[in-house]
């Protein structure tokens, strides 16, 4: 019966699942439909100046005696005119018009002893920086229109259109907000948003090492490199199900070791019986006190084949031969393990600290409530203690989740993602992540690298997402206040 109910609620929630698609699209309809009547009505409801101002920015600002303003608007309307009209060259590559042009194409001219290839990159790059220069003109545009049509309403009302001191004072005050933000979303929008377009523009190419840039022209291949994903030929088909597979077992074991590890630590330090707390703390920190590089580079030479623990071994006759724990060991399984329990030294004190300092926090009224109900220490712990831990904890255990999921410094510094898989880049330890790092930076197969980072991307994104949204923190989030 209670199976039954079980499925009976996951058909719901699955059921719940499709039925957003239409609303979702739906609403995004009504958004889409409400900014256009509202830009209509600007327009029949606008001041000559307003009506203007659709062609020629900043003129309803003028109109309206704001001269500043209205100049500033309508530079910027000649500044981005110019730009896509005479599309001035950077490194022999337009920006601006022609950029659009050789975004579709990525270049015509092959190149030859007179004459170079056209860098089909860089086309790439200056086309998603033309585009990401027409979206802030758009934005600028319908500010343009939204300025104009309040200084209509201004006068409308009987009082006077703002002056630009009036905004700026305003901006320093009231809008302080839109001040101090405006500056870190175009540093988002220049150093994140468009790289990451170039970067997924790319996955859609065929820019590798057959194709490098500026010497061979590459092209548009639409979605064939994510199909080469279940093609079964190629690298990228037969690789990827396996180190997908040891990247979630991977951050799966590297995630839970280390949190439960941390948790039962911290429960046993802070004990009232035990002594030398903050000593003991102090001897668990020391893991962290160095930079990580260092700790795994240490513990990498310490566990190599002819290192200090083999030799010890070897020379106390408890092995005959040296065991061959990382990147050369004979079986992959013993390199995995080796792994994880190295990462368990490492990442245990993180946890321990936090929950050290979570136990510390946790309400004595609730346990005095519990002591007054008759219950025992261990229904305390089990009930109050575990509990309140899990709630404040399930964001860290989250990110720390997605965290190993794109962890990079353990896999690289302590295998390379070795033992090799004879024929291929990718080794039985590779992780998603270290994969891609060979794949670009090593062998220049820049197109299957951003597939990979792609469907990472997606893999975390939607993990952190179905998770954080199910647990209690998210919707219980007042539930020890």
């Amino acid at each position: 019966m209670l199976i039954q109910e079980n499925n009976a609620k996951k058909r719901t929630g699955f059921h719940r699942f499709l039925a957003s698609f239409p609303k979702f699209f739906f609403k995004l309809w009504l958004g889409i439909k409400k900014r256009f009547v509202a830009f209509g009505k600007r327009f029949a409801d606008g001041s000559i100046g307003t009506k203007v101002s659709h062609i020629f920015m900043g003129f309803g600002n003028v109109y309206h005696k704001q001269i500043l303003k209205g100049l500033i608007y309508f530079f910027f309307e000649v500044g981005f005119a110019l730009i896509m009209i005479v599309s001035p060259k950077i490194n022999a590559t337009p920006i601006g018009g022609k950029a659009i042009v050789n975004f579709i194409t990525l270049g015509t001219e092959a190149g030859d002893i007179f004459n170079p290839t056209d860098n089909s990159m860089l086309m790439l790059l200056f086309g998603v920086i033309t585009f990401g220069l027409i979206s802030i003109f758009l934005f600028t545009y319908f500010s343009n229109i939204k300025s104009s049509y309040k200084a209509d309403l201004d006068v409308r009302a009987g009082l006077n259109p703002t002056s630009f001191k009036r905004d700026v004072a305003d901006l320093l005050d009231g809008r302080f907000h839109i001040a101090m933000l405006t500056p870190a979303i175009i540093g988002i929008v220049v150093f994140t948003v468009l790289p990451t377009l170039f970067m997924i523009l790319i996955a859609f190419t065929n820019f590798d090492s057959a194709h490098p840039a500026g010497q061979v022209l590459f092209d548009w291949v639409g979605f064939s490199n994510f199909a080469d994903i279940f093609s079964g030929t190629g690298e990228i088909s037969v690789r990827f199900g396996p180190v997908l597979s040891w990247t979630f077992i991977w951050a799966f074991f590297a995630t839970f070791t280390n949190y439960i590890g941390g948790i039962l630590l911290a429960l046993l330090i802070n004990k009232k019986k035990i002594k030398f707390k903050k000593v003991w703390r102090t001897v668990f920190v020391l893991t962290i006190a160095l930079p990580q590089f260092i700790s795994l580079l240490a513990m990498r030479n310490l566990l190599s084949e002819y290192g200090p623990l083999n030799s010890f071994l070897v020379n106390s006759g408890i092995i005959n031969h040296p065991i061959k724990f990382l990147a050369n060991a004979d079986s992959p399984w013993t390199a995995r393990i080796t792994i994880i329990i190295i990462n368990i030294w490492i990442g245990v004190p993180y946890t321990m600290l936090m929950t050290s300092g979570i136990l510390m926090n946790v309400p004595a009224e609730l346990y005095e409530a519990a002591q007054i109900d008759g219950a025992n220490k261990r229904q305390s712990l089990m009930h109050i203690t575990v509990p309140y831990i899990l709630f404040v904890t399930t964001p860290y255990l989250i990110t720390s989740f997605i965290g190993n999921i794109t962890s990079f410094n353990v896999i690289y510094l302590l295998s390379g993602g070795a033992p090799i898989v004879p024929g291929y880049k990718a080794g039985s330890t590779d992780l998603l992540v270290t994969w891609l790092y060979k794949l670009t930076i090593d062998e220049n197969e820049y197109n299957i690298g951003s597939v990979i980072a792609i469907m990472t991307f997606i893999i975390t994104a939607t993990a952190t997402l179905i998770t954080y949204r199910r647990s209690k923190t998210y919707k219980e989030e007042d539930a020890f206040q």
